[in-house]
């Protein structure tokens, strides 16, 4: 009678959430690809040839970090995606579209864009994170990770992360680091994570087992990792106490974004076909708040304290969520 009980008391506490609508809807340039916030800022990423700077409490566009427009294979003119941003010491650093599918790695300092890394390299660059003020991390689509030094512009060296697999030759899909920026978390279209050293330049310690198939988001936090899984599976892993866990839903579909608190004691993840993200206890798994009224589909959710979240999706407007 007391199993009884105490198992009906947990299935309350993992399946009751309280439904939240968004406080705020800011507006940027274009279809929302990315974010990070800074200083007070958002750095917003855009499909429409460009990063927007915006204020958190106006919610006004202080200023847009503009790249060039493209050709497209007909010979037209279009906007290029950003498909990445970071923000360090005031240092902007952005991936971009360039023309025939290759990207190029820009960095906007004192008003000025520069292009580090251009279509001759010929790199399909998926996201690129600074490591610190003169030093930045990136991955290929092809699953190679790169250290790039900027004031020598040069590659202080290159990884194979998918040789770790032997069994499957998969591609990038996003990686995360942890707050001193020296290690990150690589996911890709196996499902496995690859937890890579960036002063030692290899990876030291593979996550696998819990997500079946490709892992379109990973975030990492106070040594907690969370995923977003096309096998329908939210992943929890402690790297403190080499634990994990999934969550998944009654009703399969494929989870397109997650991310974490700044402690790590949150986890928030898009739960079911009508876009709406669940907030739960990442310790004891408790689903707390259903973050309601997101119109397309997710492209990523960021935790910018313990109870505000941004999520955003493929529209030019995205979401503010106060969860307290």
């Amino acid at each position: 009678m007391t199993k009884l009980i105490l198992s009906l008391i947990l299935s309350v506490t993992l399946f009751a959430s309280k439904d939240i609508k968004p406080s705020k809807i800011y507006s940027a340039s274009g279809g929302v690809t990315d974010i990070v916030s800074y200083d007070g800022k958002l750095y917003v990423a855009t499909a429409a040839s460009c990063v927007d700077i915006i204020d958190i409490k106006t919610k006004k566009i202080l200023n847009s970090i503009k790249i060039p427009q493209i050709k497209d294979f007909m010979g037209d003119t279009i906007d290029a995606k950003v498909y990445s941003v970071d923000v360090y010491n005031g240092m902007v650093l952005l991936t971009s579209e360039a023309p025939k599918g290759i990207r190029e790695l820009h960095i906007y300092k004192d008003g000025k864009l520069k292009t580090l890394i251009d279509t001759s390299k010929g790199l399909i660059i998926g996201k690129a994170k600074f490591v610190d003020d003169n030093t930045v991390v990136f991955d290929t689509l092809g699953n190679e990770m790169y250290l790039y030094d900027i004031a020598k512009d040069k590659f202080i060296w290159k990884i194979d992360v998918k040789a770790v697999d032997a069994t499957f030759n998969s591609t990038f899909a996003d990686f995360s680091l942890n707050e001193k920026r020296d290690i990150a978390v690589v996911a890709d279209e196996s499902g496995d994570l690859k937890v890579v050293d960036i002063k030692k330049a290899q990876v030291i310690k593979l996550l696998a087992g819990k997500n079946l198939d490709k892992v379109f988001k990973v975030d990492f936090k106070n040594n907690k990792v969370i995923t977003a899984g096309q096998d329908g599976r939210c992943v929890v892993y402690n790297l403190k106490n080499n634990s994990s866990y999934a969550l998944r839903e009654k009703h399969w579909f494929l989870i397109y974004g997650a991310g974490l608190s700044p402690s790590g004691k949150l986890g928030a993840y898009s739960s079911d076909e009508n876009n709406n993200v669940t907030v739960f206890n990442t310790d004891t798994r408790s689903k707390l708040y259903r973050l309601t009224q997101n119109n397309m589909t997710l492209t990523g959710i960021l935790f910018t304290s313990e109870d505000e979240v941004f999520v955003i999706t493929d529209s030019d407007k995205f979401n503010f969520y106060k969860l307290k």
